[in-house]
Order: structure tokens, then C-alpha cells, then sequence
């Protein structure tokens, strides 16, 4: 049975957890103010029942290196996705939650790097946690991201020391597996001074009758001359809101890159972001959205100058297809101090038919005379010609159609590895 969201319920999780007295207290604070807003004035309708959710559900006793001390059910379904597989093949390490917890942790990295679960980072290393827990995105900012600090559990934790490049990436795979779940992990990243990470994120969830909650919270710091590259395939079941906040801060000479492929959920809300405060940081985002039947899906990015000669790139690809809703929202902002700046922003999209939907809704501020900022944005309709040219030479409708949109997302699988462009084309046939 589920226990409603209380008081007594954060305070319950917060001594299950073990966890220090100021944790409980912004846990607290959030819950304040999760239940003095309203959902966003913008997007789709939320129609979430906080009542049905479950807050927290635990599968699996400890956290482990061995797969054999896994439930058989869950190694069997973690199988099934690859991520076994992949672990072995050219990962550097792995973070494996489902529904509330990490239950399963591996790494092959040096004894500097620190990657591990967020629940484990809070009594390690309980300084550096303090330090940048709820700095990049308060608790207060939203309804979601007040209720993540109330209820979080589970994440990803990782701190990349200076001069540290990484040659191969790490990967956190989350999965909901029971229906009305709330699945709410923090992931916090570091990549000091002159370090490089490649970052790789997984979802999936089956299908119920009844609704489940994806609200986590993402917040990354790139050092001074430092890259980091956050990947996401996100692919949940059609019965799961999607309502995620993603944001990174850049200092001097720094890059972040954002490359976010939506394919699931019922309603998906995000808008991974840069706040490039060194000068001479880079910020790019490219993305991808599949919407199909039942499916509105509002995402885009946001690109925050602040230093000067700062630079970013938002590419976003929009599919709709039988009835669904796939829009850009996003924000980039040149402030007067961000002299000599420069941003760009390119939203394409293609309908597949007559009834589903796409709107663009951009917001542009440029605040200096140095700057420039440029926005471009098609929506358009399969072309007719080449689908008559490719069904003329023998082809199925069907399989012209599918080619015409791999080549309309090209650019976004190849900023993919290749074992996650492989699963996107799989995704998108099915």
C-alpha cells in the first residue's frame, strides 16, 4: 500500500536513510514549499495525482559490485536492455537503479575519481556533497524541483579531479519497473580544472494503466579549460510524465555539451541548460524528439551568457507523428557583460501527418551591441518527391519513410557512441 506524501513520510525516509540533520531539514523546507506551487503556467496540462504516487520503493537490500548478488528478475531485465553487456564492453564504470534505489555500482576508474551512488556520496564524502548539493538548482525553483529535494533517492555522484581525462565513459541506468511509481534521483557532477568526462544516461519503464512520475534533478560543474558531454536516451513507457531539470555552470575556457534523444514518456518536460559564466566557455545542445499517439513532448534548452567571448549552439530535431505534440521551448540570453558572444539556434521539425502538432517558443535576449544571436526554425512535411522517388525504385512506403527520417536525424546520431546509435535506430523502427 502507499504511504502518502507527509511530514512523517520525509522524516520516516531520512532516518531510513541515516542521513544528517541539515538533510532533513531541506528535505523539510522542500516539502513547504512542493505544496505552496502550482504546477508550470506553460506546457502541457499535468494532470498527476500526487496521492497515487509511490514516494520510495526498495528492491533490492544493498548496493553491489557482483551481479550474482542481484535478484535473478532484475539481472534478467537489466540483461535484456544490454546494459550487461555494455558494462563489459567499453564502459568505465556503471550506476544501476531501479525504482528508488542503486542497487548495483561498478568501476574500473583510478582511486582520485569518485562515482558512486548519491545516497553513498551524502556519508563519504559529506563536505564535498554539502558544497554543491542544491547550489545549481534550488529547491525553490519549481514545484518538481522542490518536490526532488523533499523525496530524492538514488543518483549518480561524481567528482573528476584535475587533469583527468577520461578514455572511456560512465554510464547511470534508471528504470521504473512497478506501476505509479515516483522515481527521483540527483546526480551531481564535478569535472574539475583540465579534466574530461563522457557521461552516458539510460531510461525505460513498462507499460501500466496508471500513471508514474520521472522527476530528477541533474546539476553539473565544468572547471576552468574542463569538457563534459552528458548523453541521454530517454525511452519511457507512454504512461510515465517526464519532468526533469538539467543544468550545467561553465567557467573559463570550459565546454559542456548536452546531446538529449526523447523517444518515450506521455508527457516529457525538459530543457537541459548552460550558464556560461567563464569567459571563453562553450555550451552546445542538440536534441531529438519522437512524438507519437498520446505523446506531447516540450523540450529544448537553455543557454545563459555571462562571460565574455562565451559561445553556444542549440540544434533541436522534432518528430510528431499519428496525433502527437513535439515542441521546442527554450531560452538563450546574451547579458551586457557577455561581450563579443556568440549564439546560435536551429529547431527542425517534420510532421507525418495531417494531425499532430509542433510549435517552436523561443525566447531571445541580447543585451549588448557586440554579440550576436542567431535563430532559425523549419516545420515541414515528409517530402513528397523523394518518397515518390524511393517507393519508384522499389521501396515500401513504410521503409522510405523510415529512411527519409534517419537521415533527417543524422546529425544527432552521430554525436551518439555508436551502441547508442544502433539502440536509437532500433527505437525508432519499432
Amino acid at each position: 500500500m502507499k504511504e502518502k506524501l507527509s511530514r512523517d513520510f520525509i522524516i520516516n525516509l531520512s532516518k531510513e536513510k541515516n542521513e544528517p540533520e541539515w538533510m532533513l531539514e531541506i528535505r523539510l523546507k522542500a516539502y513547504d514549499k512542493f505544496l505552496s506551487l502550482d504546477n508550470p503556467k506553460f506546457g502541457p496540462i499535468l494532470d498527476l495525482d500526487f496521492d497515487d504516487i509511490c514516494y520510495y520503493k526498495k528492491v533490492n537490500k544493498d548496493m553491489t559490485n557482483n551481479w550474482n548478488q542481484v535478484a535473478c528478475n532484475i539481472r534478467d531485465t537489466f540483461d535484456e536492455l544490454g546494459v550487461i553487456k555494455a558494462e563489459k564492453e567499453y564502459l568505465g564504470g556503471v550506476t544501476n537503479q531501479i525504482e528508488s534505489e542503486v542497487f548495483y555500482h561498478n568501476t574500473s576508474v583510478n582511486d582520485d575519481i569518485i562515482f558512486t551512488s548519491t545516497d553513498d556520496a551524502l556519508k563519504k564524502y559529506p563536505d564535498l556533497f554539502k558544497k554543491y548539493f542544491n547550489n545549481l538548482v534550488k529547491y525553490d525553483e519549481n514545484k518538481y524541483t522542490a518536490l526532488n529535494t523533499a523525496v530524492w533517492s538514488g543518483g549518480s555522484f561524481i567528482y573528476i579531479p584535475k587533469n583527468t581525462k577520461l578514455d572511456r565513459p560512465l554510464q547511470s541506468y534508471f528504470r521504473i519497473n512497478s506501476k505509479s511509481l515516483g522515481q527521483f534521483e540527483r546526480t551531481i557532477i564535478i569535472v574539475d580544472d583540465n579534466a574530461d568526462l563522457s557521461y552516458i544516461e539510460g531510461c525505460t519503464a513498462p507499460t501500466y494503466s496508471s500513471n508514474s512520475l520521472h522527476a530528477g534533478v541533474v546539476e553539473i560543474y565544468v572547471g576552468k579549460h574542463a569538457h563534459c558531454r552528458y548523453s541521454t536516451i530517454q525511452n519511457w513507457s507512454t504512461d510515465v510524465f517526464n519532468l526533469v531539470t538539467k543544468r550545467s555552470i561553465v567557467d573559463d575556457y570550459g565546454q559542456m555539451e548536452w546531446v538529449d534523444g526523447n523517444i518515450g514518456s506521455k508527457v516529457t518536460m525538459k530543457y537541459p541548460s548552460c550558464i556560461l559564466k567563464g569567459n571563453y566557455s562553450k555550451g552546445n545542445s542538440i536534441s531529438i524528439a519522437y512524438a507519437k499517439e498520446n505523446q506531447k513532448l516540450d523540450a529544448g534548452a537553455k543557454m545563459i551568457h555571462l562571460g565574455h567571448h562565451t559561445q553556444s549552439n542549440i540544434v533541436s530535431k522534432s518528430i510528431a507523428q499519428n496525433g502527437g505534440v513535439a515542441n521546442y521551448r527554450g531560452t538563450t540570453k546574451i547579458s551586457k557583460d557577455a561581450y563579443n558572444s556568440k549564439a546560435s539556434i536551429k529547431c527542425d521539425t517534420i510532421l507525418l501527418d495531417g494531425k499532430s502538432i509542433s510549435d517552436t517558443y523561443p525566447k531571445n535576449v541580447l543585451e549588448n551591441k557586440t554579440s550576436t544571436l542567431e535563430h532559425e526554425a523549419t516545420v515541414s512535411k515528409i517530402n513528397e518527391e523523394k518518397l515518390f522517388y524511393l517507393t519508384s525504385k522499389g521501396m515500401s512506403e513504410d521503409l522510405a519513410k523510415e529512411l527519409l527520417i534517419m537521415g533527417f536525424i543524422n546529425d544527432f546520431k552521430k554525436e551518439l557512441p555508436m551502441e547508442y546509435a544502433v539502440e536509437l535506430n532500433r527505437l525508432i523502427k519499432s
